[in-house]
């Protein structure tokens, strides 16, 4: 176990954010599995700049690497027009 001060504030903080980073890319992986099961195209067109959004606040937090949300963007913004 840590001994000083700073390392078991660090721990501390370290906890809170990999929580924190842990649910926001589960709640994106929820919502982008939502919107690849819609069926219309109006539905799936409204939940697409939401996804899009979340997915560029992983990049931004680096929760994902900028190409993967590139790759997802194109992929969900295909399947949308697809519809």
């Amino acid at each position: 176990m840590a001994n000083h001060k700073s390392a078991l504030k660090r721990i501390r903080s370290n906890e809170k954010k990999r929580v924190l980073n842990r649910y926001q890319h589960k709640t994106t992986r929820n919502a982008i599995k939502a919107l690849r099961l819609a069926t219309e195209k109006s539905d799936a067109a409204g939940k697409l700049s939401a996804v899009i959004s979340m997915i560029d606040k992983l990049a931004k937090k680096n929760i994902i690497h900028d190409n993967k949300a590139s790759n997802l963007k194109s992929k969900l913004t295909k399947h949308v027009a697809k519809l």
